[in-house]
């Protein structure tokens, strides 16, 4: 499938001296967004479940001259968030950006989707983003921004075969909104992004069904897929920048025109 240039955006100062955390980081989108962040100048918590990926991504970053620092958590794990927040605020100072990305796949036509999937698929995405987005209240009062990650296939006319994802995904949607309106006058603005990316999934779904995802490729309208660190991260960047200190509430689609949002 067809994907944008690979090339490490241009470093800027829009978040100086500010602190990421990013969720689901040691791969694909949330990889994507930990390396903008910091080329934006942020601190990067690298959290994931598994200690090996995160701490090749947070490598990356100081290979490239930014600070960051892997922290394993499962973010299915309450007590585990627990842990994590404070412990990333105490390792840098504070914290000034919450990215949620993590979340698990739940395939299947309703009548095929298994309840275990369907859990998981609501404990990594919504209920995962609301117990984050509550334990990052007290350190994102005043000068905070969160972004968390929706999908396209919740707005999509028909969302055969991804509804349970598609419902974990406007579960975030309306979190997301909720926490606008509630915390805009703690100084909080909370938005999503709606992305499409060259991702492992999609790279996957091209190998097993070629004329599917060729045919879904069709219908972007730039042709293309985005570029987790070059496309879908700059995205976060400006939502969660001083540029976009105006906006809270809003779902960007980061899609090449794909969605068509109205």
């Amino acid at each position: 499938m067809k994907t944008s240039p690979m090339h490490a955006p241009v470093p800027n100062p829009a978040l100086e001296g500010g602190t990421a955390i990013v969720t689901g980081a040691g791969q694909g989108i949330g990889r994507g967004i930990a390396l903008a962040l910091a080329a934006a100048g942020a601190q990067v918590a690298v959290v994931g479940r598994t200690a090996a990926p995160i701490e090749a991504v947070a490598g990356e970053i100081v290979d490239r001259g930014g600070v960051a620092r892997p922290f394993v958590c499962d973010v299915t794990d309450a007590a585990a968030v627990e842990r994590l927040v404070p412990a990333v605020a105490e390792q840098f100072g504070g914290i000034t950006v919450l990215v949620n990305n993590a979340q698990t796949a739940a395939p299947g036509s309703l009548l095929e989707l298994d309840e275990a999937t369907y859990r998981e698929a609501m404990e990594s995405g919504p209920t995962a983003t609301w117990r984050l987005m509550r334990a990052c209240h007290p350190y994102l009062q005043g000068h905070g921004s969160i972004v968390n990650l929706g999908s396209a296939a919740g707005i999509r006319w028909n969302p055969s075969g991804t509804g349970g994802y598609a419902a974990a995904k406007e579960a975030i949607r309306v979190l997301t909104r909720t926490a606008a309106c509630e915390w805009a006058g703690d100084g909080i603005r909370v938005n999503a992004i709606l992305p499409l990316a060259d991702s492992k999934p999609m790279q996957d779904w091209a190998r097993a069904d070629p004329d599917a995802a060729a045919g879904y490729l069709s219908t972007v309208p730039l042709g293309r897929l985005g570029d987790p660190e070059t496309d879908i991260g700059p995205a976060v960047v400006f939502l969660c920048s001083d540029a976009a200190r105006y906006i809270t509430g809003h779902a960007l689609p980061v899609d090449g025109g794909q969605a068509l949002v109205r």
